[in-house]
């Protein structure tokens, strides 16, 4: 089938189709990393987006029931160079293509991935329509869906990706926890909750509605906010809870929900012109004088100026923009990361922050200044 990739600002990149058939509205966006495709499809933080892998080959290692995010495909659609019809791992259960047709994810290859990379860097992320089908279809029109499709800006997608009720997450029973925690469902990756649980925590997964009193009521050792989708400033009802929750409990935060204690904070966030997505980011950490190598997946940021007066400071820094990359307060024993330390995909050098949380729950001391070399943490 006849794949077809349109643009708002009237750029169209033709190619075939690899999944299913018909068309969906997103924002274009790419992501660096080499590996890691299944994990970035059922990544919630992709919600509505049409991610492009700049990797030319895509799907070598085909697709398996382990290596998900979330309980199904999340992105909108899928761009690649080349789709591996033939893949091959000791671990593959069925080919990339039958994955997405199984969940209908729109999905095209033979595509410039290069070029359309480098115009998304240029021109920024931007809506877009993704089509594939055998009929004929006016490219024209696809164009006009994509600009007028409503967009990321001031939508909350929180609510399309939380949990409906809160749960358990904990597989195996403990007869005693190291420490339970409550972990706010923004759209939470499921590798947060494996290493939390390796952890000795017991979970209790609630939704993105939950006030601060619902949570209080169940009397946690700490406060986890996750990741997700779309703007933060759209996610009202949480950036209220989090406000009541600040100095409570102890809170640790991840990308959507760093962001999200930013503006319970006081502070405000701001859009990024294409976003940073992909396995090798390098952050400073600005308390050891580290460089970590980071996964990430972001479209907004945290203005550290928004919170000059809100008594926190700036412990991670990107190094590629120089953007902020993590935020603590611990008089209130609080921190979040814009970045993914719990990886899956990316690089493990950040997964020190989990045993961070845990001290801070524990003693309330701060173990963000000890050498992170002596504080890995095993992902999988």
């Amino acid at each position: 089938m006849r794949g077809i990739l349109a643009l708002e600002d009237g750029t169209i990149f033709e190619g075939e189709s690899f999944g299913a058939a018909g068309e969906a509205p997103g924002e274009a966006v790419f992501n660096t990393s080499l590996t890691g495709y299944q994990e970035v499809l059922t990544d919630p933080s992709y919600s509505s987006q049409i991610v492009t892998m700049t990797y030319p080959l895509i799907g070598n290692y085909g697709v398996n029931e382990t290596d998900v995010e979330s309980n199904k495909v999340q992105v909108s659609g899928f761009v690649v160079k080349e789709a591996c019809p033939y893949p091959s791992n000791f671990t593959a259960e069925k080919t990339l293509s039958q994955y997405l047709k199984e969940n209908n994810i729109v999905a095209i290859e033979d595509i410039d991935t290069r070029k359309l990379t480098r115009h998304l860097r240029v021109q920024g992320a931007m809506k877009a329509i993704i089509y594939a089908g055998d009929g004929s279809v006016s490219t024209d029109d696809l164009i006009s869906k994509a600009r007028s499709w409503l967009g990321l800006t001031g939508v909350d997608l929180v609510k399309n990706v939380t949990c409906k009720n809160p749960y358990s997450w904990n597989k195996k029973q403990q007869e005693k926890y190291r420490c339970s925690i409550v972990a706010y469902d923004f759209g939470i990756k499921y590798n947060i909750l494996r290493i939390l649980e390796a952890l000795g925590c017991k979970i209790t997964v609630v939704p993105a509605s939950y006030s601060a009193d619902q949570v209080l009521a169940l009397n946690p050792d700490g406060i986890f906010l996750s990741n997700g989708p779309g703007d933060p400033a759209a996610v009202t009802n949480a950036i209220s809870a989090i406000n009541n929750l600040i100095g409570k409990k102890p809170i640790f935060g991840i990308c959507l929900g760093h962001q999200l204690l930013a503006l319970a904070l006081g502070g405000s966030t701001y859009k990024l012109k294409f976003g940073h997505r992909g396995g090798n980011h390098p952050v400073r950490n600005n308390e050891t004088g580290l460089v970590e190598i980071t996964s990430q997946n972001h479209g907004f940021c945290v203005d550290m100026n928004s919170l000059a007066k809100c008594g926190v400071e700036m412990t991670h820094l990107n190094l590629n923009d120089h953007t902020c990359e993590g935020i603590a307060d611990y008089e209130r024993k609080l921190f979040s990361v814009q970045y993914h330390p719990e990886a899956s995909p990316g690089p493990h050098d950040s997964g020190y922050l989990f045993e961070k949380f845990m001290s801070i729950i524990e003693d309330g001391e701060d173990s963000g200044k000890e050498d992170i070399l002596s504080n890995s943490l095993s992902l999988s």
